[in-house]
Parts: C-alpha cells; structure tokens; sequence
C-alpha cells in the first residue's frame, strides 16, 4: 500500500521545550508494508515515510500505536494521523482523495492487526527521485517527437500546451488531468472534439486555434465547462456555426473565433453577460443577432466579413392572419415568463420557446413575426472597435424582428421622421 502525498511532520513535544515546527511540507510516497525483526525473529507492520531529503525513509509502527484519525477534510486529500510514539503528528494534504481514503482503512486495520493478510502491503525500502519530485503544474509539448508515447501525463498538470504534434483527435490521457485550468492544443489536425472535454471542472482556458475542427459539440456547452471556461480560442478552423446552446457558457471573458466559415453568431450571443473581448474577423457574417445590442465589450474585431448593406425596407415577412392558437399561447409563456422545459412542453416546442424573439414594444414573437435588419455603431457596444472594412467603417447590420404589421409600420414611420430625405 502506497501514497503519494505532501506530509509534514510534527513533534508534540518542541512546544514543552520553547521550540517551534518548521511548519513546511514535502513530497512524500508513505508505504505501509513489514518489517522483519531478524533478532527477535519476528515481524510487524510499519509506517514508512519517504522525502526527496531522506529517499531511504523513517519508520514508524503502527500496530497499536495510533493514537488519533483526523479526517476531517479527507474530501479535500487531508488527513492526519497521529502516533502515540513517537509523540508525532503525521499531517498529509494534496493526496489523491480515493487514494487516501484506501490507505487510511489499511492504516487502521494496521493498527487493530487484524485482517492483515488481506492488507496490500508493499516492500519496505528506499524510493527512486521522481518518485518524490515536487508535481508538476506547467508541461509545454512542441514537436511530435518529444510527446508521451507510453508514459502518462503528471497527474497534477494545471497547465499543458501539446502543439505541432500533429494529433488528429484529443488524446483521452489529458481528459483525466482534473486540476488541468489551461489546455492548449493549437496547430493541430483536431477535427472533433469529445464532449468527455467537459469533465475537466477546472478547466479556465481552451486554446484550439488553427485545427481542423467543423463543429463544436452541443454536449460540451452543457458540461461543467458552464462556470469555468473564461477564455476559448477557435480561430483558424472551420466552423460554419455554433450550437444554439454556445451562450451558456456564461463565464466567457475572451471569445477568439477568426479565420472560419461562420455564416451567423448564436441566435442568444447577449447571453455572454461576462464577455469582453469577441473577435470574429474573416468569416462569412452577413448580419449579426438581435441579442448582439445586449453586449457589452471592451474590444470588437469583425473586420472582413461580407456584411450586407441594412435597408430596413427590405424585410422578410412569417405574419399568418389570424395568429394561431399556439403562436398565441407561445407568445403568453414567454411575456409571463411561465416555467416550462421538456418534462411540460414537447421538446420541439420547447426549442421554439428558446428562440423567441423581442418585438420593439417589449412583447415576444415566437414563428409569427416580421424581419429586417438596421445598421448599428458598434461603438454602442463596445469600447474599442476594430473597423470592420478597409473604408474605416464601425456600423455593421443587426437583425430586428416586429411582432405585428403595426409595429414594424410605426418603426418605419419613426425611420421616415428621422430622415424625411
């Protein structure tokens, strides 16, 4: 039985004499295994706590002699165990929770020595250097001749960047990196990616810049990635759209999607209320969503895309007269803001109540409205603007939907007002 784990070690007795503890921790493998009394021609189950400092190790017995299990935070891979003799305090910390779990019961069955036969014992001896290392938290990866073949990656990677590696799909060996905050695996051949991606719960900042990828997996917006990716980069791959559900990913800071093939943004992009930085340049956006006036950015980067010239004449009609019976309901729900989901509504219906849109006099329009597009200073959302034509344009289309016939007649009435040319 073996664990890898920080420990220090406390004397209870420096305090009677005036001392105090070193109160640092080291890297340590704890081993609990037998040890043979050639003279008393005897044997009996010890503690062996190996460093960096002392690979051969001190002993320690356990067979009654543990005084005390704090566990506490063994949820959190801390635990202490205390001895009775020496008068010591083993405290451990940043241990793999599972595994500290195993050694804590084999740890008390040492102590009661009983049922030892079916403890995992291991030899007792000195342990090699990278056994003991201080983890590794950064590990950058640039050329495919250097990247891990047969080996794992260190378990307690916070940050790994493996490119020109020529990987054509994600490697599941990263996907078990729990405390992994920052992957980076840019100038790739990445054409899909797991939605097993979502389980890293840490994970702040995904960088797949110039891959192969022509999707971004729907089940990957719904992962825990929702209150931990701040920072995603997609440029230079082929996109041509973004799942409806992108906008949940409400933690988003810095959102990089240039050099792709995008044709629209995500209907509900104003959703990314934590969103600062956007740079969409060189796709193939004709007009952006309504829900882009909600944004509120720092820097705005929609150069060379095909915008079309707004004309708020040139409009596109879905009006049945009368409104049907479910346009109706459906508008009620939404103006109500009445609870529904799938376990209520069918999901087809649910789906069209997520896309609703916002009439200019507050009221929703679900399947039944009219559309047309208005130009829009980026300025208004956005305190840096990069312009978005080589004319040292800053206006760019926004789509704008009208519930009835009369509130698209009134904008058009106000648009005449303003400009009586």
């Amino acid at each position: 039985m073996k664990l890898q784990c920080d420990v220090e070690v406390v004397n209870r007795m420096l305090p009677s004499f005036g001392l105090k503890n070193k109160g640092r921790s080291n890297r340590a493998v704890l081993s609990i295994g037998k040890h043979v009394d050639r003279s008393a021609q005897s044997s009996s189950l010890y503690l062996l706590i190996c460093t960096n400092k002392d690979r051969s190790g001190s002993k320690y017995k356990l067979k009654e002699n543990i005084e005390k299990f704090f566990t506490w935070f063994v949820e959190e891979g801390k635990a202490t165990v205390r001895l009775k003799e020496p008068a010591i305090d083993i405290c451990l910390s940043k241990a793999d929770i599972s595994s500290l779990k195993n050694f804590l019961s084999a740890a008390r069955l040492a102590h009661r020595g009983s049922d030892t036969d079916s403890l995992p014992l291991t030899a007792l001896g000195p342990v090699r250097a990278r056994d003991v290392e201080k983890p590794k938290k950064k590990l950058s990866i640039l050329s495919k001749k250097d990247y891990p073949l047969t080996s794992s990656f260190p378990y307690s990677l916070e940050q790994l960047q493996v490119s020109y590696c020529r990987l054509s799909r994600v490697d599941t060996r990263m996907l078990s990196l729990r405390a992994l905050r920052r992957l980076d695996l840019s100038n790739n051949h990445i054409k899909k990616l797991p939605s097993t991606v979502g389980d890293l719960s840490c994970l702040a900042e995904l960088i797949l810049h110039n891959n192969h990828l022509e999707s971004f997996g729907d089940g990957l917006c719904s992962s825990t990635l929702q209150t931990s990716l701040q920072h995603l980069d997609l440029s230079q791959n082929q996109l041509k759209a973004l799942p409806a559900r992108f906008c949940q990913l409400r933690q988003l800071v810095n959102l990089k999607l240039d050099d792709n093939e995008l044709v629209r943004l995500p209907f509900h992009v104003g959703r990314l209320s934590k969103l600062r930085f956007l740079s969409a340049a060189h796709n193939r956006l004709a007009v952006l969503p309504a829900s882009f006036r909600k944004l509120c950015l720092e820097n705005l980067d929609l150069f060379g895309n095909p915008f079309t010239q707004a004309n708020a004449l040139d409009h596109t009609i879905h009006l049945t007269f009368p409104l049907t019976l479910q346009e109706l309901a459906s508008r009620a729900v939404v103006d109500l803001r009445i609870p529904h989901g799938p376990h209520v509504l069918p999901f087809h219906l649910c789906q069209q109540l997520d896309f609703s849109k916002a009439c200019d006099c507050g009221r929703a329009c679900v399947n039944s409205y009219i559309q047309t597009a208005v130009g829009m200073n980026l300025h208004l959302v956005s305190h840096t603007v990069v312009l978005v034509d080589n004319m040292g344009g800053t206006e760019a289309p926004v789509q704008k939907h009208f519930c009835s016939l009369m509130c698209y007649c009134e904008f058009m009435d106000g648009c005449v007002q303003r400009d009586p040319r």
